[in-house]
């Protein structure tokens, strides 16, 4: 059987022990299962990708939400000051993620931070059409881009 469903029955599992079943006993009941699996791996037939799987979608969770909170307050503070330091530009980002559901999900996370909106993705879904809000240089957006968004969308999704 899948991790993740073994992992889901775990969790349900234990919140019926509990006798609730509220958001932090499913939670907690999730982690709990995750480590019993995780111990259980040699038992199991050896390591799965699903271990690595759901450490890649935490940090994608974490980092998103750090890459929001930096962004946020970048173009708070070019509101809120007198010198504006924006130099918006169109730019075209090469793209190195291949299915459909990382590219809907790289295009949906650089239009939710903001300074940065997707507008288009090519026919060949080879190049992301982005607006910039800081691109004084567009090549260091672009890489910056793809060193941490697109990277732990490839990551999380695509191994």
């Amino acid at each position: 059987m899948n991790n993740l469903v073994v992992n889901l029955l775990l969790a349900l599992a234990w919140a019926t022990l509990f006798g609730s079943f509220t958001l932090l006993t499913l939670s907690s009941g999730l982690v709990v299962g995750y480590l019993i699996l995780w111990l259980l791996q040699p038992l199991t037939g050896g390591p799965s990708g699903y271990f690595l799987r759901v450490w890649y979608w935490i940090k994608l969770i974490v980092m998103f939400h750090y890459e929001l909170i930096v962004s946020s307050v970048a173009v708070l503070w070019d509101i809120i000051t007198p010198s504006h330091r924006a130099r918006p530009a169109i730019i075209e980002m090469p793209l190195d993620v291949k299915t459909d559901a990382g590219i809907l999900l790289v295009t949906n996370l650089i239009s939710l931070t903001p300074g940065t909106l997707s507008i288009d993705v090519s026919e060949d879904r080879k190049t992301l059409t982005l607006h910039a809000m800081f691109a004084d240089d567009p090549d260091a957006v672009c890489r910056q881009l793809k060193d941490s968004m697109e990277k732990w969308v490839i990551d999380a999704v695509e191994r």
